[in-house]
């Protein structure tokens, strides 16, 4: 689903180029379904920065009418990238035309994507494992005016847990792996020119590559995790840093085995030293459990400008920065008129979305496949959210997730609102969300699991 060159790539307000001038690494989108003959699930994997929830109801509308899978058991995840395409309102000019196709054709091809995995379903079995590696980390240190800027706290909270689910044949040969981690794909930064899915492409192909099958990124609760080296135009950055968590990934794949096994000596063989000679014997089945859910929360939202305000505001950045580019601009001019313009986008894009603020219903979706939980949430959750969740969830793993289903912006934990930061700044969710949005994604939890 690669973006043509020339397209609007418009993922940092500090860039100075309009366009995207080449493609890196191409961007897929990979699906996955599960079925037990009365209940199929769908998980598709966009190699995009975000979806609205229009935009994100309409793929899973045409996955849906394509296959018959209802519209709550199919899970859009994205990765994230800020180095393609963004959907909505855009401070840039050139390209721009291109965006909206590009967009409306996500929703066939995860059709065709969806459908293509459901006319080669075999049985299969399901296990999960978990890792660790460091490519991330908290990304809200305070400068020397005591203000938070987007960087590294070592400090900081970090999740470094990769977890993993490995789904193969009963030959076990692998048919898929999916990939959860929590990091934004913001290694490659405003000087970046070119298409690029970040980190999670190269990660996915490492899986591939030592692994077999296909994989599938499920990003986790990343809103306030960062790459150790971000911001880059070096593209051999993110390939490395990819690379790091793909053979981390491959490694834990590589050591389930989802049939429960006892080992079993079947003879003792003379040779120059006797040698013991083994057979691992299923001694079980592994669970086969597959359900779905997907329940509207009310979470607490602040109280928020007009939508004509927000417009307006909009409007005046635009043409600020548009004024700035005709008379040939600094650089610095330049960054200095866009970063408020892309921030404008952002508060209009949610006045749209929440209106004035109170409350506001947001899906949680729960896929049990097995002894497994996939907890898929349309928000930037921080950290905390997901480690909260994992540890509480009745299941014996949980693959938590934001980046799903839709977006409805950053979701900070309570404590952090009084520091502030960007993601405080532009979060539409008053205090306490977060911690709401725990025990609803517990509760969910528990329901399949009753």
């Amino acid at each position: 689903m690669t973006p043509p060159v020339g397209i609007a790539h418009a993922g940092w307000g500090a860039q100075t180029h309009q366009r995207a001038e080449g493609v890196d690494m191409p961007l897929l989108c990979t699906a996955l379904v599960v079925g037990d003959g009365e209940t199929e699930v769908a998980i598709v994997d966009l190699d995009v920065g975000l979806l609205s929830p229009d935009y994100d109801l309409l793929v899973r509308n045409a996955i849906a009418a394509a296959t018959g899978i209802p519209v709550s058991n199919i899970r859009v995840s994205y990765t994230h990238t800020h180095s393609g395409p963004i959907e909505g309102f855009s401070w840039i000019a050139e390209g721009a035309d291109l965006v909206e196709p590009w967009f409306k054709s996500l929703a066939p091809r995860a059709a065709e994507a969806v459908s293509m995995a459901r006319a080669h379903m075999v049985e299969a079995r399901v296990g999960t494992a978990s890792g660790s590696c460091d490519i991330n980390v908290n990304r809200r240190p305070a400068g020397p005016n005591g203000r938070l800027f987007t960087g590294r706290n070592w400090d900081g909270f970090v999740d470094h847990e990769v977890l993993v689910t490995a789904v193969d044949d009963t030959d076990g040969r692998p048919i898929a792996t999916l990939l959860n981690y929590a990091c934004h794909p913001t290694i490659m930064g405003p000087d970046n020119r070119m298409i690029t899915p970040d980190y999670p492409g190269p990660a996915r192909q490492v899986v591939e590559q030592h692994v077999g099958g296909l994989c599938l990124f499920l990003q986790g609760a990343a809103g306030n995790q960062g790459p150790v080296d971000g911001f880059t135009g070096d593209l051999a950055v993110y390939r490395r840093l990819g690379t790091k968590l793909g053979l981390e990934a491959a490694r834990v794949r590589l050591s389930i085995d989802p049939v429960p096994r006892t080992e079993k000596l079947l003879q003792v063989l003379p040779s120059g030293a006797d040698l013991g000679i083994y057979v691992d014997e299923q001694s079980g089945e592994p669970d086969a459990s597959l359900a779905a859910l997907m329940q509207d929360s009310p979470m607490p939202v602040k109280e928020l400008p007009s939508q004509g305000e927000v417009e307006a505001r909009f409007l005046a950045t635009q043409a600020a920065l548009e004024s700035v580019r005709r008379r040939k601009g600094s650089l610095a001019e330049v960054k200095t008129a866009a970063f408020p313009a892309k921030r404008a986008a952002i508060h209009m894009r949610l006045a749209r979305i929440f209106g004035r603020g109170g409350s506001k219903d947001i899906p949680v979706q729960v896929i049990r496949l097995g002894n497994t939980a996939l907890v898929a949430i349309p928000v930037e959750p921080f950290a905390e959210i997901g480690v909260a969740v994992k540890k509480r969830s009745p299941a014996d793993w949980t693959l938590f997730s934001g980046y799903s289903n839709g977006y409805y912006g950053y979701m900070p934990m309570r404590e952090n609102y009084p520091e502030g930061g960007y993601e405080v700044d532009t979060t539409p969710f008053a205090l306490g969300a977060a911690e709401q949005m725990i025990e609803a994604c517990v509760q969910a939890i528990e329901k399949l699991w009753r």
